[in-house]
């Protein structure tokens, strides 16, 4: 493939960053708003059409005699040099997950672009302001978000990360005159922060001992039944084992030094895809725009960190096979992520925090998938852990967007709000529908297939993690459906005086919806394991699908719709039993296990209170008060000598004739001791 498509795919969003951000404030805003959405529609194609090429084109450069697909380095040019080998390269590298998540992240893009014409304006028709401003940030984010997943070594995927923080930041604080949007952007901005801190700690822990930034050569390592896809060289591939090989004893605190390392790589993804406890920003990021919750928490920034294990999956299986702890870090962050996540989320009241919980529950599910992945069960949760990233992209964008269309309709986050609301809104109602089936894990719907797929990976490995996924997979589809009757049955709707009569929103609006739910219908029969694999080797997994499994969690998702509708279909006082039965852990979950109190209570009484505050004091009156005092002393002093100084030339005579006496007579004084 040439790399004129691969360039345009990163340039043509930059472009629109660059072109709106200046000069958008000479356009209408309906003009910036075609101009955007027409833009990522050529980049949307591109993607495509580069995927199909990847895909279905069965050129040598993408796939080899044994079928196996390969990645492909398009275009790279050097940027930095600090050794012969330790090269910054900035390029675009396909390979099946690069692939899947071009179509994932223009796929989204294009939807909330398209979707944000109709959003961002009221029921006049006029336009929010700074409507130009916002699709510029969209454009940079789709452009910081692409040039993450086809980056070709770690540090050009460090520096789009950083990129990809600072778009969400500008977007999540876009109502910059709302205190609690500017709030929510400083804290995702400052919490995401500190993980990246341990990222690039990371990164450079790792490129000293492997001695490269390129994923390329990093990934070749030779592992039990992995081929040679990833390898460069034999003797890169060599190079690499022996690195591992040589410092599996040596390390830290019991673990090893690539251990560390990739924890500590890890920990970047924790912040960018919210797992505990760097969850915090998560929730109170839906202060922003609905689109950019679409955009942004849902469907593509969030799952940075999954995209970041399963590209450096080689070296977290290799550090496995040496008795390293880091895909074990994976699994436990993400099992008990899991389950806090769904926890809360049966609690919420504001719609769009219920599908922040429910979000970070999902990419929860995809690190477990990752973290069990193993080569004795032909690591079908790594392939499980992709296959739920592309369903859930386009199921919680669905919902997403469907939120956003019931808030533009009502006025309000509140579900208390929204009531009966199917009689009012047939489109949003059904898509809506759709995606809580998909999440629950309902056949035929997409969520089904990768869910289940997810689960049949934890029996593989651990029959406690089977249990305890399935256990948060029932939470999932109990409180997506405890959602689902709140808003669209309970009561009917109660017009409130001065507000319209809610109904479906303009074709901007409803079109991404049904693109959408067709398509979370529909993904899950994806023969997906034909394309993505951890190792570039195609594996029917469908034809060794478990319907043992699925048709228990089939089962389990089924009772607990079932007691969902019992509780929330029609007004009733089973809700209010069941916080009276179990009011302590009602509360706990209804305050996010006080997780923001307790972060407050560590910064402000510990580290302002008791840590910064006493630097503060020691800084201002020991520092500062003895440099203040050598001051003072040098500035009295020089008052009193100035009159050495007075330019008088016959007080100069004076005080030379007196220096000159008394020098004379303490030689003669020592002459008179001493002769």
């Amino acid at each position: 493939m040439e790399a004129t498509i691969p360039v345009l795919i990163l340039a043509m969003p930059l472009l629109m960053f660059l072109f709106l951000g200046l000069f958008g404030k000479f356009l209408s805003p309906r003009v910036s708003g075609i101009i955007g959405t027409a833009g990522m529609g050529v980049v949307l194609l591109m993607c495509y059409y580069t995927a199909y090429v990847y895909f279905f084109s069965g050129s040598p450069e993408f796939i080899n005699a044994e079928g196996n697909r390969l990645q492909a380095i398009i275009c790279n040019v050097d940027w930095l040099q600090f050794t012969d080998n330790l090269i910054i390269r900035l390029g675009f590298l396909l390979d099946p997950i690069s692939a899947m998540m071009l179509v994932v992240i223009s796929t989204i893009s294009f939807m909330v672009h398209l979707y944000s014409n109709g959003y961002m304006r009221d029921h006049h028709g006029v336009y929010e302001r700074g409507f130009q401003r916002f699709y510029a940030f969209l454009a940079l984010f789709s452009f910081s978000m692409l040039g993450l997943v086809v980056a070709t070594n770690i540090f050009q995927m460090y520096i789009f990360w950083e990129l990809v923080g600072a778009s969400s930041y500008l977007l999540i604080g876009f109502y910059f005159t709302k205190p609690s949007a500017v709030a929510a952007s400083k804290k995702a901005f400052i919490v995401t922060r500190f993980a990246d801190l341990g990222f690039l700690i990371g990164i450079l822990v790792l490129s000293y001992y492997t001695g490269t930034f390129n994923f390329t050569d990093m990934t070749s390592v030779p592992v039990a039944g992995m081929n040679d896809v990833y390898a460069v060289s034999a003797e890169t591939a060599t190079g690499v084992f022996n690195i591992f090989q040589s410092k599996a004893a040596a390390g830290f605190m019991g673990c090893s030094v690539m251990t560390w390392a990739l924890v500590l790589i890890f920990m970047g993804g924790m912040g960018k895809s919210a797992m505990m406890p760097l969850h915090i920003w998560l929730p109170d990021a839906m202060e922003g725009p609905t689109p950019v919750s679409a955009l942004i928490h849902a469907a593509t920034m969030v799952v940075a960190g999954v995209y970041l294990v399963a590209r450096l999956f080689p070296l977290f299986l290799v550090n496995a096979e040496f008795g390293g702890y880091a895909l074990d870090v994976v699994t436990w962050v993400g099992a008990i992520t899991a389950a806090y996540a769904a926890m809360v989320a049966c609690t919420q009241l504001d719609i769009k925090r219920v599908l922040a919980f429910s979000t970070i529950s999902q990419i929860a599910f995809m690190m477990v998938s990752l973290g069990v992945s193993r080569e004795e069960f032909h690591n079908l949760g790594y392939m499980a852990s992709m296959f739920h990233l592309f369903t859930h992209a386009m199921f919680k964008a669905l919902l997403f967007l469907g939120a956003g269309a019931l808030i533009h309709a009502v006025g309000s986050n509140d579900y208390t709000d929204m009531h009966g609301l199917r009689k009012h809104m047939p489109i949003t109602h059904i898509t809506f529908l759709i995606g809580c089936l998909s999440i629950a894990g309902i056949i035929p719907f997409s969520g089904f297939f990768s869910k289940d797929e997810i689960l049949s990976s934890c029996f593989g490995n651990s029959i406690f993690a089977y249990v305890w996924m399935s256990a948060v997979a029932a939470l999932t589809a109990f409180y997506m459906f405890r959602l689902y009757f709140l808003i669209f049955w309970w009561k009917e709707h109660k017009v409130h005086e001065g507000h319209h009569a809610p109904k479906d929103q303009p074709w901007t609006m409803t079109l991404p919806l049904i693109i959408l739910a067709v398509v979370a219908t529909l993904c899950g029969l994806i023969p997906f394991g034909n394309y993505v694999t951890w190792d570039g080797h195609p594996y029917d997994f469908m034809a060794h699908f478990n319907w043992t499994i699925a048709g228990i969690s089939l089962a389990v998702a089924v009772i607990a719709i079932l007691v969902a509708a019992r509780m929330y279909k029609t007004e009733n006082p089973l809700p209010a039993k069941m916080r009276q039965a179990m009011p302590r852990l009602w509360d706990w979950c209804r305050n996010r296990f006080y997780f923001d109190e307790l972060y407050m209570f560590i910064t402000h009484k510990i580290i302002f209170d008791k840590i910064c505050r006493p630097i503060a004091w020691f800084d201002r009156h020991i520092i500062d008060g003895t440099m203040d005092g050598l001051a003072t002393i040098t500035n009295k002093a020089s008052y009193a000598i100035r009159g050495l100084q007075s330019g008088n030339t016959q007080n100069y005579v004076w005080v030379y004739l007196i220096g000159a006496l008394a020098l004379g007579g303490v030689t003669v004084a020592v002459i008179f001791l001493f002769c």
